[in-house]
């Protein structure tokens, strides 16, 4: 039997927001359960309708996309939230990862690219607009690896890799995936992180890191 994906929308243009979901509603694997004008509204609606994955806009009154993202996932870290925004820059996409989103979508996508990124991230996937999603390779394989080596040359290249991930606020399953790596073998990395750079926990670590420019961008 096919699985039935639960979808709330959030988006503060009405035009917008009532296109996609009537987009959305022809779609037999979707059942679109509710749509919030604001991330206040997003946030009412998660509690008391638990739906499977949340589409969500970043700027949106009352309560913006990313602080609404980490509202619902303190409460329901189980929901799957999917960004999709007009905003391209790389402050906008690492401020949604780092909230806790699971992917990350431009509003030129169209509908059939929204519905396989629906449907693939409530099976367990991340997914990313090929830009966004070239920009993040880029960010965790080229970009960084000289500075984070210059910043703390203790690091193998491994660790620097875990501290980098750790820095945007991954958890060591999320990481582990990302680096086709077991999460004891995380788990080791970042312990020897700790010692390395003299810490006690992962929130230190992550302050250490971001003290010397690492997980802002």
């Amino acid at each position: 039997m096919t699985r039935i994906v639960r979808l709330v929308i959030a988006d503060d243009h009405p035009m917008y927001r009532e296109g996609l979901e009537a987009a959305l509603v022809a779609i037999p694997q979707l059942d679109v359960v509710g749509s919030a004008c604001d991330g206040q509204e997003l946030v009412e609606l998660v509690d008391a309708l638990m739906p499977d994955v949340v589409l969500t806009d970043l700027s949106m009154p009352k309560v913006d996309g990313a602080a609404a993202i980490r509202r619902i996932l303190a409460t329901h870290p189980e929901v799957i939230i999917i960004v999709l925004t007009m905003h391209e820059d790389d402050e906008a996409v690492f401020k949604a990862l780092r909230a806790g989103a699971r992917g990350y979508l431009l509003k030129d996508a169209d509908r059939d690219h929204i519905v396989q990124a629906v449907l693939a991230a409530a099976s367990g996937d991340s997914v990313y607009g090929s830009a966004i999603g070239q920009r993040i390779v880029n960010f965790f394989t080229n970009t960084n690896v000289a500075y984070t080596a210059q910043a703390f040359p203790g690091l193998t290249a491994r660790e620097r890799d875990v501290l980098e991930l750790v820095a945007v606020g991954l958890g060591n399953h999320e990481i582990a995936r990302r680096l086709v790596l077991s999460e004891k073998t995380i788990r080791n990395n970042l312990a020897s992180v700790m010692t390395k750079l003299e810490v006690h926990d992962r929130a230190a670590v992550v302050a250490k890191a971001r003290d010397a420019g690492i997980g802002y961008h």
